[in-house]
């Protein structure tokens, strides 16, 4: 296990006095997340354009150096990873159909990695240490090369530890190698991000200890006297259940704050057009934890890509996304503005604001934080509206029900009843009296490439004893012996996964992308990520056409640190 970076008080001092000079003379954040408060005016403007984009990285030739740094808030620091000096990395920018080769240098006190998020690239190119690679060990360097096979919005991550909540992270745009189809007059990049200054093993440790330490907003007999939330015949069923229905998310706003780029609201991050212009903006949520409602409340925005690839367009007023996944959108001002574009928690428990306008220093109002969400039986696997198709038992943990999950202590609940949630609104977005994305809204632009029947199906299980703080794959985790997912090079398969949970899990596939099992096929979205909701279960049909071995693990860090995480692994015919 990697352990967290160790400072002494000179290493401290130092580090503060490198903070405050980073603060005088040269920002800490690389240009393109600077903003025009900061003095730079953008990225780029007009679709494809390479030249001029700030400090992005671009060509065949690309140095990144792992390094130990400070990162600030408000007035609250603590020590950090950075990448080639700044948190965000810096934007690396290649164009699809190149080669190129990045040299990554890990100036830490232990190993480091990158992984690739979302790109298509030879296994032992993926970034995954004891698995693809062992990784880049102190004063090291390591060459990836890969041949850029797509265009779209990517990003970067370490794969190491914990590196990424503190850190390590940065963004990836590919240029198309033929124009675009989308027009477009600027684009911006909008990193979404969660941090604090407790290390993210002192949040894991508090967990274990006491798995709802950050819950800070649960049912209160006030609110119940005032009539809100459950009623007390609910409360009551759920309490003897064991189970708690504001149990949204595992670390919250008490002690995260919630950035656009390495900023808060307070520091306004601000994105400039000029009215009527079409603004791209292409939106990464590199949380540790967090999943975000995102939307611009005085304007609609339109999905052109989900995952980096290209979507029909699609126009909505909000949406949540989860972590690791990726959305460009639209958006077209057309007065002066100011417009507030805003990252809410998926559990209301904090919020961060970002500004598009015509000149720095605009403002508009930071809406309100909405009332936070309340679990309902659907989130439990137990929809008591397929009760007359019901042909097993409602019992919450019965094995019978889930041959495949090795029962334990690890096990504390499966659904009795999981219903197909890809076409629901997402946790909290229910209500709302706006548009609000869903996978089922989603079709791909290009016909999906690969449009056989899938010759078998096999469902995975997302499990947990949440109250332990235990998260496993079909109850096993790599740690405890699991074996890989294995697959045929070439098979098509049917992937069923079945969230056994009460908490969404964004899962994500290294070296792949699946096809989402929803409307009619031929051109069904391809992602590399997929948000389960509580209690429910999504489909997608996955071509394994990538031999190797590859990671397949929910993108929440600390339940991938725990055991949501399994290897699939891609063999030729003949092979072991």
């Amino acid at each position: 296990m990697v352990q967290p970076i160790v400072f002494n008080r000179r290493r401290l001092l130092m580090g503060q006095g490198a903070l405050a000079l980073s603060a005088t003379l040269a920002p800490l954040f690389p240009a393109w997340a600077r903003g025009a408060n900061g003095g730079h005016h953008g990225m780029v403007t007009g679709p494809d354009a390479v030249a001029g984009i700030g400090d992005a990285l671009s060509g065949e030739r690309i140095a990144l150096t792992i390094g130990e740094s400070r990162f600030a808030v408000g007035k609250r620091s603590a020590a950090a990873v950075s990448i080639n000096g700044s948190i965000p990395g810096p934007l690396i920018r290649l164009r699809e159909g190149q080669t190129v080769r990045i040299d990554v240098t890990n100036r830490l006190r232990e190993p480091s990695s990158i992984h690739w998020h979302g790109l298509l690239v030879p296994f032992q190119m993926d970034g995954v240490p004891g698995l693809s690679f062992p990784g880049i060990d102190p004063g090291e360097t390591f060459t990836y090369e890969f041949p850029v096979r797509q265009a779209g919005t990517y990003w970067y991550h370490s794969h190491s530890g914990m590196q990424e909540a503190v850190g390590l992270y940065g963004p990836i745009v590919i240029d198309p190698a033929t124009p675009s189809s989308a027009s477009y007059d600027r684009e911006y990049v909008l990193m979404l991000a969660d941090w604090s200054p407790l290390h993210p093993h002192e949040i894991m440790r508090q967990l274990k200890a006491m798995s709802g330490t950050f819950n800070m907003r649960k049912q209160t007999l006030s609110g119940l006297l005032a009539g809100r939330d459950q009623s007390a015949k609910e409360r009551f069923a759920w309490a003897g259940m064991r189970m708690d229905p504001t149990d949204i998310s595992d670390v919250t706003g008490s002690t995260y704050s919630y950035l656009v780029n390495g900023h808060d609201s307070a520091a306004n991050w601000t994105a400039l057009y000029a009215p009527g212009e079409r603004v791209r903006l292409r939106v990464i949520n590199a949380s540790a934890m967090t999943n975000f409602n995102l939307r611009i409340p005085s304007l609609s925005m339109t999905v052109i890509a989900a995952d980096g690839l290209d979507v029909q367009p699609v126009e909505t007023d909000e949406i949540q996304i989860a972590i690791a996944e990726t959305y460009d959108v639209i958006v077209t001002p057309a007065g002066a503005g100011p417009h507030a574009i805003v990252a809410e928690a998926l559990d209301r428990s904090g919020q961060v604001r970002a500004t598009l306008a015509t000149k720095p220093g605009m403002a508009a109002p930071i809406p309100p934080i909405r009332s936070r969400p309340v679990l309902t039986m659907r989130d439990m696997g137990m929809d008591m509206k397929g009760m007359g198709e019901m042909h097993h038992s409602m019992a919450m943990r019965d094995g019978a029900n889930a041959p495949s999950v090795k029962m334990g202590p690890g096990v504390a609940m499966i659904a009795p009843m999981p219903v197909d949630r890809l076409a629901d609104r997402p946790t909290g977005l229910e209500e709302v009296d706006h548009r609000v994305l869903t996978y089922a809204d989603l079709r791909a632009r290009d016909a999906n490439p690969d449009q056989r029947t899938p010759s078998r199906e096999i469902e995975v299980h997302l499990t947990a004893n949440m109250e332990r703080y235990m998260w496993s794959i079909d109850g096993e985790t790599i740690s405890g012996g699991a074996k890989p997912i294995p697959f045929r090079l070439g098979e098509r398969v049917r992937v069923t996964l079945i969230n056994d949970t009460m908490m969404p899990h964004p899962i994500h596939l290294h070296g792949h992308f699946f096809e989402l099992v929803t409307g009619d096929p031929g051109h069904r979205p391809r992602k590399h990520t997929v948000n389960v909701l509580p209690g429910g279960k999504v489909a997608f049909d996955l071509t394994a056409d990538a031999e190797g071995d590859w990671a397949f693990h929910c993108h929440m860090l600390l339940h991938m640190h725990a055991g949501m995480m399994r290897v699939v692994t891609v063999r030729r015919e003949g092979e072991a």
